[in-house]
């Protein structure tokens, strides 16, 4: 799964319960082996409690078939791109939140989740732009409804690619979580530490879920219980699951994702907002864009790097304001009197 930020690498991980600074408590109380009872909390939870619809999306003329998940069925589109090494259901805590003003879906990007293509592993930021904009307009046509791209780190750089591109004709409005190119670049050079740090092989669902929120890259346990499952594999040859999406294969990417970035971001033509989760991320073209009013900035206390996972009423919150605020009703700005009856 993909890093968080270099800011907030020393924040991910939480204590195992089982573990004690005591070394009284230690050797009296010997470490148990984990029971069913211990990882029950850990079981896998089923996305359709959060999203309304699975649905496969086959790319017309090639071999790509796009797995997306939708909730909703009125207002605007917030069209959701998780991280490297997450998956669409990154963002289904969220969608049960937003459904109910505004549609959702939830793309598995090439090489995650269920998605299959012919080429899995060309995660090259013009190939999952391509991928993110054909999924657009095989859904919907031209023009689709209004629509609000949503990227969370690595999916926040192809929707900003995405806006960029002019492509999406009712484009409305770009929300990127928590990915700055300063700081990504930046943490490209500590990416074998990461590596080294990071698990990656467990006997069981329940260990690798276990393991996203004491010491991956998560802090809610109902969101990891979620969209975990989504991100690995069995491994028959050593019976235990794999990420599907090893971080070394994103690793000659990362240039292409996060160089030119902030430049990029600040062109889009549309409403925008940076959801950060500190303070400590802007880099010089940000904060000078900020300071001219060229997006909105919104940091959210006490969260990790997935703030979609850790705290997802009040990311819901804030992509509600958003559509609101800017007036963006299912086929583009609303006048008046549709905005009223809309929000009510």
């Amino acid at each position: 799964m993909e890093p968080a930020p270099l800011s907030s690498l020393q924040e991910e991980g939480e204590p195992d319960e089982s573990s004690s600074s005591s070394a009284f408590s230690a050797a009296a109380v010997p470490p148990r082996p984990a029971t069913h009872h211990s990882l029950q909390k850990y079981a896998p939870l089923d996305w359709s409690a959060y999203f309304d619809e699975e649905r496969p999306v086959a790319i017309p003329d090639t071999e790509d078939v796009f797995n997306v998940y939708m909730a909703g069925s009125e207002g605007p589109v917030v069209f959701c791109l998780h991280g490297g090494g997450y998956s669409g259901l990154s963002f289904a805590l969220a969608a049960n939140q937003i459904k109910g003003k505004a549609r959702v879906v939830a793309m598995d990007l090439r090489g995650h989740g269920k998605s299959s293509t012919s080429d899995d592993l060309d995660l090259s930021i013009e190939t999952l732009t391509n991928d993110v904009i054909a999924v657009i307009r095989t859904l919907y046509g031209d023009p689709p409804p209004a629509i609000i791209l949503v990227g969370h780190s690595m999916g926040g750089s192809v929707a900003v690619h995405v806006a960029a591109r002019r492509a999406i004709h009712n484009l409305h409005g770009l929300v990127v979580v928590d990915v700055v190119e300063g700081t990504a670049m930046a943490s490209l050079i500590h990416m074998q530490k990461i590596l080294l740090n990071r698990a990656q092989h467990f006997p069981s669902i329940e260990k690798a879920i276990e393991w996203s929120v004491k010491g991956g890259p998560l802090r809610n346990i109902d969101s990891a219980r979620i969209s975990i499952p989504s991100t690995l594999k069995y491994d028959e040859s050593k019976e235990c699951y794999t990420y599907r999406t090893p971080l070394e294969k994103t690793e000659k990417y990362w240039k292409g994702w996060y160089e030119g970035l902030s430049d990029k971001f600040l062109s889009c033509p549309v409403q925008k907002i940076l959801l950060l989760a500190g303070t400590d991320r802007l880099d010089r073209a940000l904060t000078i864009g900020q300071m001219q009013g060229k997006f909105q900035m919104i940091v959210v206390r006490h969260t990790g790097h997935a703030i979609q996972e850790d705290v997802p009423e009040e990311f819901a919150s804030h992509i509600l304001n958003f559509i609101s605020r800017n007036k963006i009703g299912p086929n583009g700005v609303e006048i008046p009197s549709l905005i009223k009856k809309w929000q009510h």
